[in-house]
């Protein structure tokens, strides 16, 4: 079973991706923010990091540095330039870039594209 870590300081967010993903067979841990998130990658070596990209507390550069060898798909509710994620993607991680608000079958699809395709 793919495990998968929801980084969102948004409840809602959260909680929604977390109900999608598992109903599609993932299990789905949560954190609310990047120190959390940093914190559980001490216990748990998840597939995939679904990480909002505009969170309070430690910037997510800084989170992003400090995750090694798992794949991370932004969540942003903000407009992102082709340039921007051009810069984004040239981190060795990131794999790809999830606008919100998204559709459902959209994120199930990408998550899987992610999970058996990369």
């Amino acid at each position: 079973m793919k495990t998968i870590l929801v980084v969102d300081d948004e409840p809602d967010v959260r909680d929604s991706v977390k109900i999608i993903l598992e109903k599609k067979g993932y299990r789905v841990i949560t954190a609310i923010d990047g120190e959390d998130c940093l914190n559980i990658l001490r216990e748990e070596k998840p597939d995939l990091i679904l990480l909002d990209i505009m969170m309070p507390g430690m910037p997510v550069r800084n989170v992003i540095k400090e995750i090694k060898n798992i794949k991370i798909a932004f969540l942003s509710v903000v407009r992102t330039s082709e340039a921007e994620k051009q810069n984004l993607f040239n981190q060795n991680n990131i794999v790809d870039f999830i606008q919100k608000p998204f559709d459902v079958e959209d994120l199930i699809k990408r998550v899987a594209g992610i999970l058996y395709e990369h």
